[in-house]
Order: structure tokens, then C-alpha cells, then sequence
């Protein structure tokens, strides 16, 4: 089986992230069982890089198809099948044009020719469906080691904004949502300050091409930041960028402009962003802690 580079990128994304987080020594590991022998040492590649490099060297070989099915392995996802059958499903749109499809046979995964390509596409109410379907939990603000006098101001908003929400103010909800995920993302930078100003996505001052305080962010700034520091994933950037936009109707004439007034769906969502958020910021503080 021969992986045309797309599909290789998207395969990659899968075994860092999608499926599973793995770390840069679960990533040694991972690959180790496909035949390599490497060694997690200081200095080593970006996680991006070395899975980039391990993926083309196993390109065409018996070896990338068993890295698919170790990927896709079920036993990996007890419980969670249905998760299973959305990834693969994803994946597929990509395997497709290299002529192959992976099933899903109970336990085993197993591949086949590909059928025709579908060339439709989700609409954004499907996507926002499978957002909202996603469990993520309590939220546990505690997980994030924020000081302690900031976490409780925004645990406070979001108490806040649960009752906006039941009394049917999205507005307000949305504005609330949006001051704790900046709220969030502040605190991090703080804790994080050479990574966050070392980031490439960093705003910086246009006169002397210095990164800007922090104080001087935007929501979208952190957001960015955030996501090149891996921090995040794409589909919380993707959302929270839209519950930034949604933020700004603090301005009356931006919500003007739009012409577009947020209704109850649109605070779910946005709350749903704000959990994401907050469970893959936990997870990854803590694996980088």
C-alpha cells in the first residue's frame, strides 16, 4: 500500500492527536514496535517531524498498513466503538484516493478496495452535531493550576453563565464565554511566558517587531498560540475562533453589522467549545508538566 503525501499527512495527525494524544516517548514507543529502534533523548524532533520521517521511511511497505490497523486497533476504544467507526469513516475520505478503505470487522481491521468517491461534503449543521455530541465532562477549571484567586472568578462567571443560558440570554452567555476562555488562556501564557512569546503566531508590536505584552492579546491571539503550542486542537481552534467572533457583539454596531442575533443553539455550542478547551488544555499541561 503506497500513501499519497496528503493521506500520509492525515495519517499522521490520527497517530499524534486524533485517536489518541500521544507524547513524544509514547510516539518512540509506538513506533518501536513497527521495527525502529529509536531512543527519546533532549533535543529530539517536533513530535510533527518525527512522525512525518517515520511515516515516509514505512510508505509502501506491509509496515504502513499495520501502523493503520494499530492505529484504528478497537481495543483501544472499549466502550467508545461508535468514536471508532466517526475516525475511520474520516480517515477513508483520504485512503480513498489512494484506491484503499480500512474496515472495521468486529476486532479486526481490515481493508478493501475503495469504493467511489463522494465528493459532498457535511453541512455545518452536521459538523456542529457531532461537536455537540462529544462528551467532555465536568468542568475542572482545578486541573489547569491557575491561581486560585483567578479560579474562583471563573467559576463564578460560569455559574453565571449556566443561568444565562437557562434563562434564555445567549447573548450574554456567549460574552461571559468568551472572557473565561481568555480568562484561561492568559492564566497558561503566564505560567508558559518563553513558549507563548516564542510562538511564530506571537502578535508583535509593528514599530519595533517586538511581541506584545500579554495584557495586549486578543482572544484570538491566545487561540492561536495556543494551537501552535499544541496545546489545542483544530477542531477547538476552529470553534473557539468562532465564539471569539461571536464575543464581539459586546459592540452593539458589530452585532449590527453582521446582522446576526445568537440564539440558544448558538450558546451551547459556544459552551461546548469552552469544555473542549478545557479538557484538551488539561491534558496537555499535564502531559507537558
Amino acid at each position: 500500500m503506497i500513501l499519497n503525501d496528503t493521506t500520509l499527512e492525515s495519517l499522521r495527525d490520527f497517530i499524534n492527536e486524533k485517536t489518541v494524544y500521544r507524547t513524544g516517548p509514547e510516539l518512540v514507543k509506538f513506533f518501536n514496535s513497527l521495527g525502529f529502534n529509536d531512543t527519546y533523548h533532549s533535543g529530539f524532533p517536533s513530535r510533527w517531524q518525527y512522525t512525518d520521517e517515520k511515516l515516509r521511511k514505512i510508505n509502501g511497505t506491509p509496515k504502513i498498513e499495520k501502523c493503520i490497523q494499530m492505529v484504528f486497533a478497537p481495543q483501544n476504544f472499549i466502550g467508545d466503538y461508535k468514536r471508532l467507526d466517526q475516525l475511520i469513516n474520516e480517515f477513508n475520505q483520504y485512503l480513498a484516493f489512494d484506491d484503499w478503505k480500512v474496515l472495521r470487522d468486529g476486532k479486526d481491521i481490515k481493508f478493501t478496495e475503495a469504493d467511489q468517491i463522494d465528493f459532498s461534503y457535511p453541512s455545518e449543521l452536521d459538523n456542529e452535531k457531532l461537536f455537540l455530541e462529544k462528551e467532555f465532562g465536568e468542568l475542572h477549571l482545578e486541573k489547569l493550576g491557575l491561581d486560585n484567586d483567578i479560579t474562583n472568578i471563573l467559576l463564578l462567571r460560569i455559574e453565571e453563565i449556566k443561568n444565562c443560558m437557562t434563562a434564555h440570554a445567549p447573548l450574554a452567555a456567549i460574552i461571559l464565554l468568551g472572557s473565561v476562555l481568555e480568562g484561561i488562556l492568559l492564566g497558561i501564557a503566564k505560567q508558559m511566558p518563553k513558549q507563548f512569546n516564542q510562538s511564530n503566531s506571537a502578535p508583535k508590536n509593528a514599530t519595533n517587531n517586538a511581541v506584545k505584552r500579554f495584557q495586549e492579546w486578543s482572544l484570538a491571539n491566545f487561540i492561536d498560540v495556543a494551537f501552535d503550542l499544541e496545546l489545542i486542537n483544530e477542531d477547538v481552534k476552529r470553534y473557539s475562533q468562532g465564539l471569539r467572533d461571536f464575543r464581539n457583539y459586546i459592540h452593539p454596531d458589530v452585532q449590527l453589522t453582521s446582522k446576526f442575533n445568537p440564539n440558544d443553539e448558538t450558546a451551547k455550542i459556544s459552551f461546548q467549545v469552552l469544555k473542549a478547551a478545557i479538557s484538551q488544555l488539561s491534558k496537555s499541561i499535564k502531559l507537558s508538566s
